[in-house]
């Protein structure tokens, strides 16, 4: 993990646990109410780097984190990279160049396989980890690394976002504080790396009536992709603890609200949830593998709620996506 609180998983779950924030104000930044713009920033990067460079540097020290337990082993690893919807500040050409950059970076360390990436937005992550565990599942890879990489803090796309509203501020409450991260996750066969936990369900969907329309969404895609993620929890269990990526927009509140009514049956306590974005801001693309990260860090400190963690993002083109992760030994 690499995100506006920590360079590290450990460093930025920690400051999440504690509710600590990063949005503070852009350096130079104005929107359209005349106030410096609200968004939470890598305080390691020069704010004036942008583009590949900004991506590529946010992505490099988590690819090398999620990379260490099969580092320097000659590992064949499948690459699965997701980056944030098209937008203006970022295009297909702008992710194509990042993933050629860190592949070059880790072929000492790992033989990549098959590479693919794509720009799936918040729910990409979660699409990402689903498409891992089938490959694994069907034999055709040991070793899937999944990474998520975004950064909002572009002129063009803060601009963007003022002008169509989605920008937080006083004089707008239900607009996102842009944000920027990167989050990997390595995924293998059982046995062959050390961890606190399984991913025993994933489901992805799609929603019609998407954000940013009039059509009013009545939570059908998300509800589809939970009830996907947990066709494998053993009757009588619950999900204990969920991270999302609610962000302060009516729209997501509602559409999980819905969700919730049509799935109530699947949480211990389905208000209870983790909304990361209150402390390192919206971060995108990077949403579902850093909320694994979350999730395995609770796991290996002994905070986390219960045995099954939710993890689900929804996408603003949208795809709906969410996963559970159950604790090894489920108890």
């Amino acid at each position: 993990m690499r995100t506006p609180l920590g360079f590290n998983r450990a460093t930025s779950a920690a400051a999440v646990r504690a509710g600590i924030s990063a949005i503070g104000e852009h350096p130079f930044m104005i929107d359209r109410f005349g106030q410096p713009m609200k968004v939470t920033r890598d305080a390691g990067l020069d704010p004036d780097m942008s583009g590949v460079e900004r991506l590529t540097e946010l992505a490099l020290p988590a690819v090398r984190e999620a990379l260490l337990p099969i580092e320097n082993r000659g590992a064949k690893v499948t690459i699965l990279l997701n980056f944030g919807e098209v937008r203006p500040g970022l295009d297909a050409e702008m992710t194509a160049a990042v993933a050629d950059r860190l592949l070059d970076a880790i072929k000492g360390s790992i033989i990549p396989a098959r590479v693919r990436h794509w720009m799936g937005g918040h729910a990409g992550g979660i699409v990402g980890m689903q498409a891992g565990a089938n490959l694994i599942a069907s034999g055709e890879a040991d070793f899937v690394l999944i990474g998520g990489i975004d950064s909002y803090l572009n002129a063009d796309t803060l601009e963007r976002l003022d002008d169509i509203e989605q920008l937080h501020s006083e004089n707008n409450i239900y607009g996102f504080c842009p944000g920027e991260a990167a989050g990997f996750v390595l995924l293998a066969k059982p046995g062959r790396i050390g961890t606190e936990l399984d991913l025993i369900g994933a489901g992805s969907e799609i929603e019609e009536n998407v954000i940013k329309t009039e059509d009013i969404c009545l939570g059908e895609g998300l509800a589809a992709a939970f009830k996907a993620a947990a066709i494998s929890i053993t009757e009588g269990h619950f999900v204990d603890q969920i991270f999302c990526d609610m962000n302060g927009e009516r729209y997501r509140g509602n559409e999980y609200g819905f969700a919730v009514l049509k799935t109530s049956g699947l949480f211990e306590d389905a208000v209870d949830f983790k909304t990361p974005a209150d402390c390192w801001g919206d971060v995108g693309a990077a949403s579902g593998p850093l909320y694994a990260g979350l999730a395995i860090e609770a796991e290996s400190r002994g905070y986390a709620k219960g045995p099954l963690t939710m993890i689900w993002a929804s996408s603003e083109a949208g795809h709906r996506a969410a996963a559970i992760l159950e604790r090894r030994g489920g108890s």
